[in-house]
């Protein structure tokens, strides 16, 4: 066995550099974005179950939770508040 062979075990993949460990796989952003999308979901199903108590409790109408929660799952960007929400 020559040296330039001996440093490495027959079939094994060479070791990842720090930058090859760090980038993501082309594939990885997609189920990234499945999950997101599936999280939405949930999350907009519970907003639409809550009753009006807990909907004052976190500062938001019946009307706007049912709005969000009728949001597409791949709409994921928070839609703009109303100034007059702010205050």
């Amino acid at each position: 066995m020559s040296d330039a062979t001996s440093c490495c075990h027959a079939g094994s993949a060479p070791a990842l550099t720090a930058a090859a460990r760090g980038r993501r796989r082309p594939g990885r952003a997609w189920l990234d974005f499945l999950a997101r999308m599936v999280a939405a979901i949930e999350t907009r199903r519970q907003l639409a179950a809550m009753d009006d108590r807990m909907l004052s409790d976190i500062g938001i109408s019946r009307a706007e939770a049912l709005r969000e929660a009728e949001r597409r799952p791949w709409d994921l960007v928070p839609p703009p508040r109303p100034p007059w929400r702010d205050r």
